[in-house]
């Protein structure tokens, strides 16, 4: 039996390898496009934007390795189906439970490597990046501008830009909200960053554009002021502060999320969220056990050799099921089921059909 237990885990690990490679550098293709960016066009040393990608990964792992998982499972089992060679196992009198006993305590054991990987290295690992992030912006401004997105980090200003190439802007829109009066807008069909380290700002040259100014004897009232060059400063204070960086729900461990529901427990704010989030982070540390429960069946009904048809099932069942999940989540935050029920519905849901079609196949 240890020689088949050996060979069917053999027959999995080279699957589970080339999936996990093929999908982190899919998945991870986003990253890998704004590191190239952040490196050519806005200046930021290449050791930075390493140790931001590198950052990154966890995060993407926390997807890859359950779609690796599972297309693993899809691909090894497919192909001995396909082969004959589990109906050849049962008919010598292995059962099929005991056949797949090694496969489930390999997937329970991902899923428990996992619960550490969710709790401590993923929220650590995105905190960093983001502290590491502001602390590029002091010295590359350009870092902290993105085209396409309202920008909300400099403080009274809401900026939109349509372009960015190096220090250059394209068609940028400027918005200063002001309590109790009307929002301030300046447009500008280019622009310039102009870092200024020593005075913790930057200067922004605009060009050809128009501005509204406050008319001094009617300070709720603005009239249009049209410029050739106009020049502002950014405070990067509040940008980049290091310090005054707070910790996102997901970036906090299972402990820290246990403290603040404590702490809400009898205030008017919902610790929902922070529950949905503690539930999270083990429930999608087991899907890989859930994923190896449900693809071997599938596996051996569907009789699939074929290597992209194997993995794309994997992507197309990773895909309902956090359709499943993130449907259960919009349920719990409209407070109709609990957090629980919500994040774990798909492991529930994949788990009994599990179970129900290995059922059915044991019993042939």
């Amino acid at each position: 039996m240890r020689i088949i237990n050996r060979y069917l885990l053999k027959e999995l690990g080279g699957p589970f390898l080339a999936s996990l490679f093929v999908s982190t550098v899919i998945l991870a293709a986003g990253n890998i496009i704004q590191t190239v960016d952040m490196v050519m066009n806005k200046g930021v040393e290449i050791i930075q934007v390493v140790k931001i990608f590198l950052l990154f990964l966890p995060y993407v792992l926390t997807f890859t390795i359950p779609i690796s998982v599972l297309s693993a499972v899809l691909l090894g089992f497919g192909r001995l189906s396909g082969d004959n060679e589990i109906t050849a196992l049962r008919t010598s009198g292995i059962s099929l439970y005991k056949m797949i006993l090694p496969v489930i305590i390999c997937g329970l054991s991902i899923s428990l490597v996992n619960i550490p990987l969710n709790d401590r290295v993923l929220p650590g690992a995105e905190f960093a990046a983001r502290k590491l992030i502001k602390q590029v912006g002091v010295r590359h401004p350009t870092a902290l501008l993105e085209a396409g997105v309202f920008i909300k980090g400099f403080k009274d200003y809401v900026i939109f830009i349509h372009g960015i190439r190096g220090n250059r802007l394209e068609n940028i829109h400027i918005y200063q909200p002001r309590e109790g009066g009307p929002t301030r807008t300046i447009i500008a069909r280019k622009g310039e960053i102009i870092p200024m380290p020593g005075d913790n700002s930057v200067k922004l040259r605009l060009e050809d554009g128009n501005a509204d100014e406050i008319m001094p004897e009617r300070p709720d009232e603005f009239y249009k002021l049209s410029f050739q060059e106009y020049d502002m400063s950014l405070n990067l204070k509040d940008a980049v502060d290091v310090s005054r960086i707070g910790k996102k729900a997901r970036e906090k461990s299972i402990k820290e999320l246990l403290a603040d529901i404590a702490r809400l427990k009898n205030g008017r704010e919902s610790a929902i969220p922070l529950r949905i989030e503690l539930h999270k982070k083990v429930a999608l540390a087991f899907s890989n056990l859930i994923f190896v429960l449900i693809g071997i069946p599938l596996a051996i009904t569907t009789h699939r050799r074929e290597k992209f048809i194997g993995f794309g099932l994997a992507m197309g069942l990773f895909l309902v099921y956090w359709a499943i999940m993130l449907a259960g989540i919009a349920f719990a935050i409209r407070v109709i089921i609990p957090p629980w029920v919500g994040v774990w519905s798909a492991n529930i849901l994949l788990f009994l059909l599990a179970i129900s079609m290995l059922y059915r196949i044991s019993a042939r």
